[in-house]
């Protein structure tokens, strides 16, 4: 069996001042995947017993940035998409493993306004190119904060976010060419009706309320369906404004 956790912390030194190190122990996983770690090499000194650990820092100071412990050694391991317009910002790890490639992504955020929506439409084609060439070799598992609630099952109040970041038609859109190309939300998979969410707002008490998002992911290769053990949300886990998700592969 394999376990795998992904989880935007919003800030690994802020986290990790909420109980971060806890956590990680209790979820026990074989590979643990951060997002938005929000900091430059050596600002923190964090290791685990037993894990190796990758990091991709963004140029920009205190901004994005991803995050990889492993128990396991990996074949290959490499940063970005090799697509120079998308490769500063620190948002992609891949690690090669003997079964799969293991995809860490931070999505960018349309923001405010929609300001950045274009680029987030050139990003999700070259980022789905990038993992359709990865499947062309072996199985994919993609992770992270993938920065969109795909149906109206994924968010509280999906009306009145219909032209906010993160619930656009284009955003959702994408997340299905994506599926449509050969790929497994995994939590849909074993959950298709289940109202589970993965962010909520610090603001207007939205967690406190529910009022959250799943905007969270694992990601598979179809081929990795009848792989797929368990596929859950930690929404018990404090420490960031997301929660830890998991995906349990039996290889």
């Amino acid at each position: 069996m394999t376990k795998l956790i992904s989880w935007n912390v919003n800030g690994l030194r802020a986290c990790e001042g909420k109980g971060f190190s806890e956590s990680f122990r209790q979820l026990d996983a074989d590979f643990f995947c951060l997002q938005e770690t929000k900091m430059q090499q050596g600002q923190l000194d964090l290791s685990f017993y037993g894990y190796e650990s990758y990091w991709n820092y963004a140029d920009k100071k205190g901004y994005s940035g991803t995050a990889i412990f492993t128990r396991r050694k990996p074949i290959n391991v490499t940063y970005g998409i090799g697509i120079d317009e998308h490769d500063h910002e620190g948002r992609v790890i891949t690690l090669e493993t003997e079964d799969f490639f293991l995809v860490d992504v931070y999505t960018p955020n349309s923001q405010d306004g929609l300001k950045r929506l274009d680029y987030r439409m050139k990003w999700e084609d070259d980022f789905r190119a990038y993992l359709m060439r990865l499947d062309g070799s072996k199985p994919v598992v993609v992770c992270g904060d993938m920065n969109v609630a795909h149906q109206e099952i994924d968010l509280k109040n999906p009306k009145s976010n219909r032209r906010n970041a993160g619930f656009t038609d284009e955003e959702r859109q994408k997340f299905s060419q994506l599926l449509a190309s050969g790929f497994t939300d995994t939590f849909r998979l074993l959950h298709p009706e289940q109202v589970t969410y993965s962010w909520w707002s610090y603001r207007f008490k939205a967690r406190e309320k529910n009022a959250g998002w799943r905007i969270d992911y694992f990601v598979t290769s179809q081929r990795l369906d009848n792989h797929v053990k368990e596929a859950g949300i930690h929404n018990e886990i404090y420490g960031s404004d997301h929660c830890p998700v998991e995906l349990v592969l039996d290889i």
